[in-house]
């Protein structure tokens, strides 16, 4: 009788912990593919081509970004498009995969080619950034 009540209980607690496993992990299935509450503004553009040897077709861009508080820049990639992001104010958390990073004023965000993410702003105010990616010319 009493290796029942061990075996129920043991039953139980693997049953509970993969449950609230499973649950942590379908909250973490489902990024958010939109932009919500997110302005963006191009600042410039350089044609590469006639400025650099063999990057005809490319252009470096930089934008000022403005993530409002509970805003949310939706997941995408950065192949074929490497980005650096300053945040001059404000706090964004970047999600990468199970990973998550905080990046506040002064701080950079470095994408590759191989950089799937999205963004954040938990805070109480805005969060402001300055992008520079080189593109394919649209």
């Amino acid at each position: 009788m009493k290796i029942h009540y061990q075996v129920a209980f043991v039953s139980a607690a693997i049953g509970l912990a993969l449950a609230a496993g499973l649950q942590t992990s379908m909250a973490q299935q489902s990024p958010p593919t939109e932009n919500k509450g997110v302005a963006i503004k191009q600042l410039d553009t350089i044609d590469l081509g006639p400025e650099i040897q063999g990057m005809g077709g490319r252009e470096f861009r930089m934008r000022l970004i403005t993530v409002e508080p509970g805003g949310v820049f939706g997941l995408h990639n950065h192949q074929d498009r490497p980005a650096i992001d300053y945040v001059i104010s404000g706090t964004v958390i970047d999600h990468r995969g199970a990973d998550s990073k905080s990046y506040g004023p002064g701080t950079s965000i470095f994408e590759t080619h191989d950089t799937v993410h999205w963004v954040e702003n938990k805070g109480p105010g805005q969060a402001v950034l300055v992008s520079a990616d080189i593109l394919k010319k649209p």
